[in-house]
């Protein structure tokens, strides 16, 4: 693999005005941004007249949490030393920013940012809940402990094993806030709705921790990777990818989309894709790269395929 930028390169070669975007690793915020505008198209189909504001206020809150969430995962893995001594990452997918190792920031600074991104979040959050009711305050404040205590003590859910928990639940709970901040209510179909696809973002969580498996196990962390190993743990990503297809198949059954209801089966070719390199390479993280961009694929085009198909199928006005 490549060697290590020197530190000193590093800010030349990034520009201070681009400096946080990496920090928050902008372009996987779409795996946030997408399960929000899969709720907003859900209630739009269902006949909710959609308030322009108060969506656009939601995906901001749903990007702040995000990015304030992939802050504090840097920091609390600089603390621990997985990110210094993982050798056997896959960037920008796995082993974090960098920013901390490569002299960019330094965790003070990263912890400050992190905040900073936690209270924007919360402040929008509690606009929202004004605005929407209680209903909204249940799921933000669910929501906020299952991204805090992912990374952080005294949970460290993913340190325990429960992170592909924290994953799903955060995610498929996407849909339905961004749905209650519009109608106040909390509604099933919208958890309908966002369970495959926080499924399929638990998968890509689990796929990332085969890279990592070295560096994790040095310093404690004891996610399914490191318990099974790779060579028994390559099986374990069917269980999430083949529930989530399973239930997005009930789901479009029962919303009866007709023809167009089958366009977020299709990334399914994504997950076999994928599982298919992660069989043959576990052991060899080099080799890994197309099998988690397959994975990281396969949720997104789902959610976006999914929201897309209800927004087009709504009813006329």
């Amino acid at each position: 693999m490549a060697a290590e930028p020197a530190v000193e390169s590093v800010p030349r070669r990034i520009p201070a005005a681009l400096r946080p975007l990496v920090a928050i690793r902008a372009p996987f915020l779409l795996a946030s941004l997408l399960p929000v505008a899969l709720g907003l198209a859900g209630a739009y189909q269902a006949g909710v007249a959609i308030d322009g504001a108060l969506a656009a206020w939601s995906l901001l809150a749903a990007a702040l949490l995000h990015a304030g969430i992939n802050v504090l995962n840097d920091v609390v893995d600089a603390r621990n030393g997985t990110d210094a001594i993982n050798v056997d990452r896959i960037p920008p997918f796995t082993g974090g920013s960098r920013m901390i190792q490569d002299g960019v920031y330094t965790e003070r600074e990263l912890a400050r940012l992190s905040a900073i991104l936690f209270g924007l979040a919360i402040l929008i959050g509690l606009w929202l809940v004004v605005e929407s009711g209680p209903v909204l305050l249940l799921l933000g404040a669910v929501g906020l402990l299952l991204g805090w205590s992912y990374s952080a003590e005294p949970l460290a859910l993913n340190r325990r094993g429960l992170g592909e928990v924290a994953v799903l639940a955060g995610f498929a709970l996407l849909p339905a806030a961004a749905w209650s901040v519009q109608t106040g209510a909390f509604e099933l179909r919208a958890l309908a709705l966002g369970l495959p696809g926080g499924l399929l973002i638990a998968a890509l969580l689990y796929i990332n921790q085969f890279p990592d498996v070295a560096a994790d196990a040095a310093v404690g962390k004891r996610h399914w990777v490191v318990r099974l190993g790779t060579a028994k743990a390559r099986w374990g990503y069917l269980v999430p990818v083949a529930a989530a297809w399973a239930i997005a198949g009930l789901v479009l059954h029962w919303l009866a989309l007709g023809l167009a209801g089958a366009l977020p089966l299709l990334p399914a070719g994504l997950s076999i894709a994928a599982f298919t390199v992660l069989a043959r390479d576990h052991d060899r993280p080099s080799a890994l790269k197309p099998a988690i961009v397959c994975t990281l694929l396969a949720a997104l085009a789902h959610i976006a395929l999914l929201a897309a198909v209800l927004a087009w199928s709504a009813p006329a006005d």
